[in-house]
């Protein structure tokens, strides 16, 4: 029998890794999925290079990572599966990426309002202790389809 929290994870790698045309062209792989969190890894691709010169990976690219690990901490953290937004993504880059190392995040949504869920991420390559660059998330949440900012979603 299936443990419920490899459920989650195949979940999420179908919706993160495969269902969202921008996270699949980036080739980002769900590692992990925990009860508030999830960790990811964006395997280097010399089409992901910001900077020819030295095959550092760009920083749109990462971006997009730490974004989408965070999301998936949220949707983890939420009693069931809701549309929600990124409202805020404030990232500190620390250093640049190594190539062609592959770089891996790991986000934790460490609270949830009625409206609003709470982010923090670090991307790395092997270890933790060495980040890349550290990020802290806002997301919205659209639970309450009553709410003002459901319904402002909701506009054209």
């Amino acid at each position: 029998m299936a443990d419920a929290g490899d459920d989650m994870q195949a979940k999420m790698t179908r919706a993160f890794a495969g269902g969202v045309p921008h996270n699949l062209a980036l080739g980002l792989r769900v590692l992990d999925v925990s009860p508030t969190g999830a960790s990811f890894e964006l395997p280097y691709d010399a089409r992901l290079v910001g900077n020819p010169d030295t095959g550092t990976l760009h920083g749109g690219a990462i971006t997009a990572l730490l974004d989408a690990c965070s999301g998936a901490a949220v949707f983890a953290a939420l009693p069931s599966l809701v549309p929600i937004a990124t409202l805020d993504l404030r990232i500190d880059y620390l250093k640049p990426a190594t190539p062609p190392k592959a770089v891996r995040t790991r986000a934790e949504c460490y609270k949830v309002t009625r409206q609003v869920a709470f982010t923090r991420a670090t991307a790395y390559h092997d270890d933790p202790s060495d980040p890349i660059a550290s990020a802290a998330g806002t997301f919205v949440i659209f639970e309450d389809a009553q709410s003002p900012m459901a319904q402002a979603a909701r506009k054209p």
